[in-house]
């Protein structure tokens, strides 16, 4: 009856053992399942790439798919780094007024995006607007794309103007050197904001001068840059979003 008894004892020490075993096990393998799931779940995210600009945003005078935030994207899928289709705000003609007024009018207050980028100006040198106003509402368009980065600064990135001076359009209205002047001054200004505020800079004013010895980098038009153009612009910012999201 004692062997009985501790045999009995045994098996149900066994028993309980075994019991707490396949317990943690399986809660172990739920935590992992949970877990990879996490994984997967974030891997199937698409971020979200909002493009603020003018003419050059839109991509005036080229297709839809040479756009330089569409080709962004692309090298971004193509990388491993999942995005929706950009969302663009954007017109030829516009000014940092216009562009502050369509955000206003297009866009819900409670907007945040990965990523935003912020290309204004052009059309303040066209017109003649003063730097003085140019800066001010740069300013602003600033603020709004940190709010619209859900207040991170560092997923916004300011691109610089494109220099025209060299084109066609800029010749026949021999307006080279002031273009070129005026360009390098408001290009000043907006690079100081983003500096002050710690938005990213990316500078491809340089790559639009080389328009001037080289007409595939123009688009039809004579005025607007070619897909090919673009395509620099998209390289170097997909680089850029890629550290940042890293």
């Amino acid at each position: 009856m004692l062997f009985h008894s501790r045999y009995i004892k045994s098996s149900f020490l066994l028993i309980i053992f075994v019991g707490i075993f396949l317990s943690s096990s399986n809660a172990n393998i739920r935590q992992m399942t949970a877990q990879k799931m996490d994984i997967n779940a974030n891997q199937n995210t698409l971020r979200t790439f909002l493009a603020l600009g003018d003419s050059y945003t839109i991509g005036q005078s080229v297709l839809e798919s040479e756009r330089y935030p569409v080709q962004t994207v692309k090298l971004l899928n193509d990388s491993g780094i999942h995005f929706s289709p950009p969302e663009i705000i954007a017109a030829t003609g516009w000014t940092t007024e216009d562009l502050e007024k369509s955000i206003t009018k297009h866009l819900p207050g409670d907007a945040v995006y990965d990523v935003v980028t912020l290309l204004i100006g052009v059309n303040n040198q066209y017109q003649g607007k003063s730097q003085s106003e140019y800066k001010d509402q740069f300013r602003a368009l600033l603020l709004k794309a940190i709010q619209l980065a859900g207040n991170k600064v560092s997923h916004v990135i300011i691109i610089s103007i494109p220099d025209y001076s060299p084109t066609p359009f800029a010749q026949r209205e021999n307006a080279s050197k002031r273009v070129a002047a005026e360009i390098d001054s408001f290009n000043r200004i907006n690079k100081e904001i983003a500096q002050n505020y710690g938005a990213h800079y990316l500078n491809i004013t340089g790559e639009t001068r080389k328009a001037g010895t080289d007409n595939s980098l123009l688009a039809s038009d004579g005025l607007h840059y070619s897909g090919k153009e673009y395509a620099i612009w998209a390289r170097k910012l997909a680089s850029l979003i890629r550290s940042v999201l890293n």
